[in-house]
């Protein structure tokens, strides 16, 4: 008798603790097979884009890159940012005219070409792409589109491995480094915070002033609220420039350590 005691509540407990598990691992297994589906469908739709715009457009002319890419995105499922998306972040690179640039994901190559053509002569992309096939095909249209890799370097590895490694490809000849002047981020919306930590902590943004974009695909007011939360925080050194429906802008600039 004493051991149905004992047993029907460790029983209930074991049961508890299994239905916990099996709901745990359910919802990892769901988030896998999302991501899973995602890589497949992103390296489907980055192959089918890449074939569309390099048969297509007029090679060393980049408008004609990006109005090939328009093409294709008016009747394929595309990883390029939206016409709005596109016209604001023109206009924010006109209006901050930087010199160094960092582009966090890369998908198909069409920002990337979208950020070279508004350099100056002198301006550098870096580019970072997890995908390795990715950024094979975005680094092919960006020679198509008739840049020379002087004015851009394409790294294929995670934000978090290329950040630390950034310091080489921003020294000047005379061995000082230049920080980055605008930050385009498009990877993983939860690795924004992380990796706008890691810039800073990396000294790579600029002291004078660094412009950061981020861009939203999908509208969840999760992926934005812990990036708000820090900016409202440092109210010295971020503020929002502009929020749009799918980009927000905000405008860095380092604290003065010495202020009392």
């Amino acid at each position: 008798m004493w051991l149905m005691v004992v047993s029907v509540p460790l029983l209930s407990a074991v049961v508890m603790v299994i239905s916990c598990y099996s709901l745990t691992v359910a919802s990892l297994s769901r988030r896998a097979l999302a991501w899973a589906l995602r890589r497949v469908r992103g390296v489907a739709s980055v192959r089918s884009a890449h074939a569309f715009v390099f048969s297509n457009c007029v090679h060393g002319k980049a408008d004609s890159v990006l109005e090939t890419f328009d093409l294709y995105a008016d009747t394929h499922p595309s990883l390029c940012i939206s016409p709005q998306t596109a016209e604001e972040l023109d206009a924010v690179v006109k209006r901050v005219r930087p010199s160094r640039v960092l582009e966090l994901g890369m998908h198909c190559g069409y920002t990337s070409v979208r950020l070279l053509r508004l350099l100056p002569p002198a301006g550098r992309l870096i580019t970072v792409e997890m995908d390795p096939l990715a950024a094979e095909l975005g680094e092919e249209i960006i020679l198509v589109a008739g840049f020379k890799h002087s004015q851009f370097q394409v790294l294929s590895c995670s934000s978090a491995e290329a950040i630390p490694a950034l310091h080489s490809f921003l020294e000047s000849d005379n061995g000082t480094m230049d920080g980055l002047d605008l930050v385009l981020m498009d990877h993983d919306p939860q690795e924004y915070l992380p990796d706008l930590l890691a810039l800073e902590r990396e000294d790579l943004l600029s002291a004078a002033g660094c412009s950061v974009l981020l861009i939203y695909r999908n509208q969840r007011a999760e992926d934005r609220r812990e990036i708000l939360d820090h900016i409202r925080r440092r109210p010295n050194s971020y503020c929002i420039r502009s929020e749009l429906y799918s980009m927000l802008e905000i405008s860095y600039k380092k604290e003065n350590q010495d202020a009392t």
